[in-house]
């Protein structure tokens, strides 16, 4: 068995890079040990910036029409509803979807497994790697089939999206430094009723035990998240939903009339040494794991998975060096770092014991937190940071210059005007020019005899708000994150920046349009 990408692991992570490289067309091979996709689900937060990227493969409107927006977040304590933070009023100019987005784990992968289908992939279920050598020009992996027998699959690479306990990471010998929580998670789904099943996501910050409650699709559903820490936690294998319910229905007022799924588990905060190892990646919670705090976990690894994708299928069609592969590792490692101790931090904080933690939490957090909000610099900055358009990769080998306030790594900045948004050309997974204003001749002849998109706009009020420079150039690269952002105009620029790292543009359909 040969092919371009093998891919052991079919959650998101893995779902995500298959669809992109499919997409790219590089040919892979999925793997996953388990006989089904899962029907239950931790992770149940999509994320605004998963969804812009969900643009590339027409699976935003699905995922929206599927799950269910949250429009805000509210904080009680002592049985009240005591601060809000509403999500539509701050974050409707920033992106397409200023909303916290709901879509369990079960339903998304269904929903990708689908997709990927339709374009002739499938998972090859009950197949599990049992061990892989580098070969240094390719990968030489060992699969026990589903009837027990072993196959040998030839790759020009391997990715390791297959979780907490990755296979690909224990075979590599690569450590996972960092520790375990203490506390012990549940997870309830369940039909229930009161003010706090509303639509909105609501948190308790009583005690020392966190407790949240999540808004399913449909009426009067919900998931419950919450921490036991007491001698009940020395017993989670045993615990039933009876034992921890008591706070979700005396602090958030749940009444309860059914429970359709319970679970306990640990969590951990960890982050592996290397995501790159010669012809084998980590993506995903093989390569990162961390609290549920922010609903940060999946959308990661979705990250991990595009970010990843474009560079496999540049150099798999000759457009890059190897060398671009070692930027997965310079980009995503250092927020996967920054991410854990965010979490972290913020774990710790609503679940610290002890009078003082107490007294924080209980009295002077519901006071400061809406007094600090009430400020929307502090409102935008939270939204930026939980939906993840903040991520940057500046300072990264890839990511070079400024014009504005947009730097080379940043996210484009969107722009919705005249009945349309400069995200539209984001869809064609490409490297393209963007100008917002007017393009110099120059500019555009080289474009055209690149054949690189070049998208011009109109120069609006709304760009300079967002932050970008009028007549400046901004260089797209295919994961719709700026490469090269300068003043001017001047093509040289680019022709210099796809000289130094080795980036040959092949024939794109596209051609020069106006906006």
């Amino acid at each position: 068995m040969r092919c371009d990408v093998l891919i052991a692991g079919a959650g998101p992570t893995g779902l995500v890079l298959a669809l992109w490289l499919t997409k790219l067309g590089i040919g892979v091979h999925i793997i996953d040990k388990t006989s089904a996709p899962g029907t239950t689900s931790r992770a149940l937060a999509v994320q605004a910036r998963t969804l812009e990227l969900y643009r590339q493969l027409d699976l935003d409107d699905a995922v929206v029409a599927g799950g269910h927006p949250v429009p805000a977040v509210n904080l009680w304590v002592k049985g009240a509803r005591k601060a809000q933070v509403r999500f539509e009023t701050l974050a409707s100019d920033l992106t397409p979807f200023p909303f916290l987005h709901i879509f369990p784990q079960d339903q998304h992968e269904r929903l990708l497994i689908d997709r990927l289908e339709q374009l002739g992939v499938s998972v090859q279920r009950q197949t599990e790697l049992l061990r892989f050598t580098d070969e240094g020009d390719r990968v030489v992996a060992y699969l026990r089939d589903p009837d027990g027998r072993e196959q040998v699959c030839e790759a020009h690479y391997l990715a390791g999206c297959d979780g907490a306990r990755s296979r690909v990471r224990e075979t590599l010998g690569q450590s996972f430094p960092g520790g375990t929580y203490k506390q012990v998670f549940y997870v309830a789904d369940v039909d229930a009723s009161g003010p706090s099943l509303d639509g909105q996501l609501h948190a308790d910050l009583d005690e020392a035990d966190f407790l949240a409650v999540f808004p399913l699709a449909g009426t009067g559903r919900a998931r419950l998240i919450g921490t036991v820490r007491d001698e009940r936690a020395e017993h989670a294998e045993t615990l039933r939903f009876e034992d921890v319910s008591e706070r979700a229905i005396k602090h958030l007022q749940v009444a309860v009339q059914r429970v359709n799924w319970f679970s306990t588990y640990r969590v951990h905060h960890r982050v592996a040494e290397r995501f790159r190892h010669g012809r084998v990646f980590l993506l995903g919670d093989a390569a990162h794991i961390h609290s549920p705090a922010g609903g940060q976990g999946m959308n990661t690894g979705i990250g991990d998975a595009v970010n990843l994708a474009w560079k496999l299928a540049a150099v798999m069609t000759g457009q890059a060096p190897d060398a671009l592969l070692d930027s997965y590792e310079a980009e995503r490692i250092g927020f996967a770092r920054r991410l854990v101790a965010t979490t972290d931090r913020v774990f710790n904080f609503v679940t610290a014991e002890g009078r003082v933690a107490n007294l924080v939490r209980t009295r002077l957090a519901p006071v400061l937190i809406p007094a600090v909000l009430h400020f929307e610099g502090a409102r935008e900055f939270l939204f930026r940071t939980v939906s993840q358009i903040t991520l940057n990769y500046r300072g990264c080998p890839l990511s070079e210059g400024s014009a504005g306030e947009v730097h080379g790594g940043d996210r484009l900045p969107w722009v919705a005007a005249n009945g349309s948004d400069n995200f539209a050309s984001l869809k064609a997974m490409t490297w393209q020019v963007h100008v917002y204003g007017e393009a110099s001749p120059a500019l555009r002849e080289w474009c055209s005899r690149r054949n690189i998109p070049l998208h011009g706009f109109e120069w609006l009020p709304q760009h300079g708000a967002a932050g970008l420079e009028r007549d400046a150039l901004y260089l797209i690269r295919p994961d719709t994150y700026v490469a090269l952002a300068k003043a001017g105009g001047n093509p040289g620029f680019v022709d210099v920046y796809f000289t130094d790292h080795g980036i040959k543009l092949r024939p794109a359909c596209a051609i020069p349009t106006a906006h």
